[in-house]
């Protein structure tokens, strides 16, 4: 919760450190279209135009609390990388040695055997 409000007032000190005429509610535009796509609509969705930073802020934190958006994975991504990896060749299937049914030789196959069929 209080990651969203670091976050939000850094990034407002950085641009209001780069632009001091800019307005508040340009501000938040700039911060909003840096948060992106799903968390960003819907900020702007339950923000109206002329909004203070606590309503914004506020308004952002339940959308992040209520949602899964801008969950952070904790899993190591180092426990990917220690799983050994398995070679192309041991992947592949053996293919199967054709042979004839009727004479047993490697070269061809029953329905084209040239050799006599063997009854009993």
């Amino acid at each position: 919760m209080y990651k969203q409000l670091t976050w939000f007032l850094k990034k407002k000190d950085k641009l209001s450190a780069l632009h001091p005429d800019m307005s508040y509610s340009m501000i938040n535009m700039k911060i909003s279209r840096r948060c992106g796509g799903e968390l960003e609509h819907a900020i702007k969705c339950r923000c109206v135009e002329p909004c203070s930073e606590e309503e914004y802020i506020k308004s952002m934190e339940d959308i992040i609390t209520r949602t899964s958006i801008f969950k952070i994975c904790t899993r190591n991504p180092m426990e990917y990388k220690m799983v050994p990896k398995i070679s192309r060749e041991d992947k592949r299937p053996e293919i199967p040695v054709l042979k004839c049914h009727k004479c047993g030789r490697t070269s061809n196959l029953a329905n084209t055997c040239t050799q006599k069929t063997k009854i009993n």
